[in-house]
């Protein structure tokens, strides 16, 4: 992949396309990421409304704060979703990024590489993974175009099509294969959002279910679930002062093996304590 600059992808929070009146308050949240969805949350004979009226607003130059700022597509094998991307390629001013849904196989990612890269356009992508064909191939997806800064569980769709039940259990398999995926491709990998909006201490446990097996961050349905998620993905002070300690031993040191605090640490652990690092210095102290 390319060296893109770390940026916090803690939490995303959807704009419905025929909801943008909702689109200032979203962007002046406490999420890192904040999605106009032009997909799942726009009737389909509402569509070409949503589209115009996304086109417009971004054509007027919307403050993003100090949120990423996408835009849902529909899926990439329809006349819906081709029209966003020209819609979005036609903007004054775009948006930092496509959320793409429903990719079954990477070279749905490449065609459209080609088509940006062509029309000279520096949208960036992030790439839904919620089909049983996207979860087959989904490392060949994360790697499919430099512009790929994450990967998200659609785990809604993926669960009707694995023919289980939305829980941990029946789809912890999906969840680390995208996780590896998205690991070995060194993006971010984000989960799908909670659906019960009143079970905030549910949310909280998942979350942090999902920090623990290497997610970088969830989505949100609503503001009032971004707290628990940056909880979960926010290093804590002492985790960062940690991460401080082992990379300073090392520093000093220069060896492949240090002992802080009486524990033996490898050289590979650094990976991980640089990321905490990086992580806390590009957050807003807001958030």
């Amino acid at each position: 992949m390319d060296s893109q600059p770390l940026r916090p992808r803690r939490c995303f929070l959807f704009v419905p396309g025929s909801g943008l009146a909702l689109f200032p308050k979203a962007v002046h949240s406490r999420a890192d990421i904040v999605c106009v969805d032009l997909e799942d949350a726009v009737a389909p004979d509402d569509k070409a409304q949503a589209r115009e009226n996304t086109a417009r607003m971004f054509d007027q130059s919307p403050s993003p704060g100090r949120s990423e700022v996408l835009v849902r597509i529909n899926s990439l094998r329809s006349r819906d979703g081709l029209a966003d991307v020209l819609a979005m390629l036609d903007c004054a001013s775009p948006p930092h990024g496509l959320m793409l849904p429903k990719v079954k196989h990477p070279e749905e990612i490449r065609v459209l590489d080609d088509l940006l890269a062509g029309e000279g356009s520096d949208l960036r992508l992030q790439v839904i993974i919620e089909t049983n064909a996207g979860l087959e191939c989904c490392h060949e997806i994360a790697r499919a175009s430099c512009r790929i800064d994450a990967l998200l569980f659609g785990g809604v769709d993926m669960a009707a099509e694995l023919r289980v039940e939305p829980t941990w259990e029946g789809l912890h398999y999906a969840r680390m294969r995208c996780v590896h995926a998205a690991a070995a491709a060194e993006i971010d990998m984000i989960d799908v959002p909670y659906l019960d909006l009143d079970d905030l201490d549910g949310l909280a446990r998942e979350a942090a279910r999902c920090a623990r097996i290497g997610m970088t961050g969830k989505g949100a349905i609503h503001p009032k679930q971004l707290p628990a998620i940056l909880r979960a993905f926010t290093p804590t002070a002492d985790q960062v002062a940690h991460a401080r300690k082992i990379v300073q031993a090392f520093e000093s040191a220069g060896t492949g093996l240090v002992v802080v605090d009486n524990k033996l640490i490898e050289k590979p652990v650094l990976r991980s304590m640089y990321r905490i690092l990086s992580l806390v210095e590009t957050m807003d102290p807001g958030r």
